[in-house]
């Protein structure tokens, strides 16, 4: 394989996000960083904060697993960062899934610890995966080192074109640490990002990573950083 075949096998469409440079309209569609504008009357217990409002039903690009989901709202616990450690932090997120919009109502659910903007989608055709995360198959591994040794190029130089560590849908996750895998059952379909706007930081621009299972409805959130 040469580079151009390696970048068609490696590349992969995904929803990136700009937060704010626009002014906000708060209709039913746009999504948010540091709030929760629309749903329905949810049980939220006070220890969760808004964190994010995901319009799918509108983006240039969504995940297959994603693709009856219409709308998402996320909760956070900030106590999570005592336990970024653990293997799955979907306890301290309440994740709540909408096939329909319909019957939804305006909730302006606005975090006290974040700056609320926003989000602007956009669609990239050329997300590339982490070189240390096990998104790379075994076979592709080898002949990127094989070309790397031969042609003396470098995969972050010569292959990836970019790598998005920011708010985003599809694609892959944007490692900043060695990956994790889930396998399978739980593909990776979206992570929130450290952002500087909305004030929002996991430790050291790191990111939160969630992974779901269609078949279950169950999510598996992970996170890194520097």
């Amino acid at each position: 394989m040469n580079i151009a075949q390696l970048k068609e096998v490696l590349f992969k469409q995904a929803t990136i996000f700009e937060t704010g440079g626009h002014r906000p309209t708060e209709e039913l569609g746009e999504s948010w960083i540091g709030k929760v504008m629309w749903g329905k009357e949810e049980n939220i217990s006070s220890q969760y904060e808004p964190l994010s409002t995901i319009f799918l039903n509108n983006l240039p690009y969504v995940p297959e697993e994603l693709k009856n989901i219409q709308l998402i709202t996320i909760y956070m616990d900030f106590n999570v960062y005592d336990h970024l450690n653990n293997d799955n932090l979907a306890s301290f997120f309440m994740i709540n899934c909408y096939t329909s919009l319909n019957e939804l109502h305006k909730i302006n659910d606005q975090s006290a610890r974040m700056k609320p903007f926003p989000l602007k989608p956009k669609l990239v055709e050329n997300d590339a995966p982490a070189w240390d995360s096990d998104d790379i198959p075994p076979e592709i591994v080898d002949e990127i080192l094989r070309i790397e040794l031969e042609d003396a190029i470098e995969y972050y130089d010569d292959i990836v074109e970019d790598i998005y560590p920011m708010h985003k849908v599809g694609g892959y996750p944007s490692f900043t640490q060695s990956g994790v895998s889930y396998g399978d059952e739980y593909p990776f379909v979206f992570q929130i990002s450290s952002d500087a706007k909305a004030q929002f930081n996991i430790v050291d621009s790191g990111s939160f990573y969630f992974f779901y299972n269609q078949d279950k409805q169950e999510w598996i959130v992970y996170c890194d950083f520097y």
